[in-house]
């Protein structure tokens, strides 16, 4: 029902008596008062003519706002108003949150500073600390005297480093196999006859005496045992007062052990003997001169040290440019051999202290695991830790002339006294490799699934003493 003048739904509706038409009463009424006739027909219309209709009460609906163009423009501006507004309050963050990260780069750009000016100092005092160290002596007023890095070697040690050369070179391409010596099909019929319990968990290196029944065995808890292998147990224990066993050689019947510390314990019928503290951080390997009386070790502060075993006095500090971490001698006893941790391995003249060459690892710049003189007095064998490979260097040639992949990382390695065997270890194995002379080719003669971190070889090469990952001693024999 709509009003017949506005066409919407009336609030209070009337009827026209004469007409039917139904109008809003406001609406008819002023109609009425100014024409007296009925907007629809013209007929005369009083208001008495009007008759008063009932119904529920109609809410009108809310008119749209936005059906007409100032109301579309109204809307428009208040969105772009907010628009611009959440925009500036965005602007503002940014700015804030770039101030933020200026101001984090500065402090992070200038911790960088502070932290390369400190690596710096600490390289630099490790240089000074590798190429000065006191040592006691009995002369002066305080007991304390000056050893300066460098020194020449007195003329006495000299005299031995060439006596021995000179003994050695002279016999060693004339010296023939001994009798009785391991052979390819002995070597292929070794078996594991012995294994120890875990002794000295931690362990990184095994050393046999010249006898093969004695090995020294240490662990991350500083104490070396003794170990015999014909009695199948530990027969002796050396404490080392601290620090773990980063290494260890016989020195005729005498155990000389290298610590992390950087101390150096020299021991004599189970009592120590000596001790020497000429590194300013760990030892990383130490290897014994082939006249017996003259060891060298190096460490992780870039240097390496001569010590004389009868006077029980360090005898020259020589400074490198990288950490150490192996060394080695060459069996006529004229050059020294160490591995470098940036993939170099260093040759040194013993007499001068020069570095009279480099091989530098096909790994790159991965530090190298272990180094090894051939018998032969003319190959070298090396490992980089981490690496399957095996690399064997020829001195005459200065080259690497073969490389012997065995499968997975090798930790150790170690010639016969004959030049002819290679034997390695490492994550689940120990092998044996063979030179032929005749044919000159390489073979595999021996391989055994153990998990072993050292090896070195028995009497006349009929066996292997290895130190397995554990910390036990295994015996492989035919």
């Amino acid at each position: 029902m709509l009003c017949a003048i506005s066409g919407e739904a009336p609030q209070q509706p009337v009827a026209s008596r004469k007409s039917g038409n139904v109008f809003e009463k406001r609406l008819i009424e002023s109609y009425i008062s100014e024409n007296g006739t009925d907007p629809v027909t013209g007929e005369d219309l009083t208001i008495e003519d009007l008759v008063e209709l009932k119904q529920a009460r109609v809410v009108r609906p809310r008119p749209p706002t936005l059906t007409s163009i100032p109301a579309l423009l109204s809307t428009f501006q208040n969105e772009w108003d907010a628009l611009i507004l959440e925009t500036y309050q965005l602007k503002q963050q940014l700015a804030e949150t770039r101030q933020e990260l200026s101001t984090a780069l500065y402090y992070s750009d200038s911790a960088e500073k502070v932290i390369a000016r400190l690596q710096k100092e600490r390289d630099e005092a490790r240089d000074a600390l590798a190429k000065i160290s006191v040592t006691s002596t009995s002369n002066g007023a305080n007991g304390d005297a000056m050893q300066v890095d460098g020194q020449g070697l007195p003329d006495a040690i000299v005299a031995k480093i060439e006596q021995t050369q000179t003994e050695l070179s002279s016999t060693r391409r004339k010296r023939p196999t001994p009798e009785g010596w391991a052979t390819p099909d002995s070597l292929q019929a070794m078996q594991s006859t012995q294994n120890s319990e875990p002794l000295y968990p931690g362990g990184r290196s095994i050393a046999v005496n010249e006898t093969g029944d004695l090995a020294l065995v240490g662990g991350s808890d500083g104490v070396v045992g003794v170990y015999s292998v014909s009695q199948g147990q530990v027969v002796q224990t050396l404490k080392c007062g601290g620090g773990s066993v980063t290494d260890a050689v016989w020195c005729g019947n005498k155990p000389v052990v290298a610590l992390s510390t950087g101390a150096i314990k020299v021991f004599d019928n189970g009592a120590e003997a000596a001790s020497f503290d000429r590194h300013a951080g760990a030892v990383s390997a130490i290897a014994l001169h082939p006249c017996g009386d003259i060891l060298a070790s190096v460490g992780v502060d870039k240097s390496y040290v001569l010590y004389d075993l009868q006077s029980l006095q360090p005898i020259t500090q020589v400074s490198t440019d990288s950490e150490l971490t192996t060394a080695a001698f060459h069996p006529d006893g004229h050059l020294f051999a160490a591995g470098s941790s940036k993939g170099t391995i260093k040759l040194f003249d013993v007499k001068t202290s020069e570095n009279v060459a480099n091989f530098d690892s096909t790994f790159g710049q991965s530090p190298l695991q272990t180094v090894s003189f051939s018998e032969n007095g003319t190959w070298l064998a090396s490992a980089v830790q981490g690496q399957t490979s095996v690399s064997v260097w020829d001195l005459r040639k200065m080259a690497e002339i073969k490389t012997i992949d065995l499968g997975t990382a090798v930790t150790g390695v170690s010639w016969d006294y004959t030049g002819q065997y290679l034997a390695a270890c490492g994550q689940g194995f120990v092998a044996v490799e063979h030179y032929a002379k005749s044919s000159k080719s390489w073979s595999e003669p021996f391989r055994k699934a153990l998990n072993a971190v050292d090896v070195k070889w028995g009497p006349k090469a009929q066996s292997l003493i290895a130190l397995a990952t554990d910390g036990s001693v295994s015996i492989l024999s035919s």
